[in-house]
């Protein structure tokens, strides 16, 4: 899940070498943190946020068959 939340930022942002992705474990859900240039910040998240719902989307749709949900948190 962290190769495709990697590919998709990479793929939005002007500095896709700045692009860095955490995965945190808990005792409910998974926690995927992805953390950008300041400069690339709304790229990712988009007009209204569209681009970030459309990210968490492909990631709960891959996510479907996980034991816990999974989250998408942009630092």
């Amino acid at each position: 899940m962290e190769d495709l939340v990697t590919f998709v930022a990479e793929s939005l942002v002007e500095e896709p070498d700045r692009v860095k992705v955490y995965r945190k474990e808990t005792r409910r859900m998974t926690i995927i943190k992805l953390r950008v240039a300041p400069a690339d910040t709304g790229r990712v998240i988009g007009k209204g946020g569209r681009v970030a719902n459309a990210i968490r989307s492909v990631l709960n749709v891959s996510a479907r068959h996980a034991e816990k949900p999974v989250i998408l948190e942009i630092d």
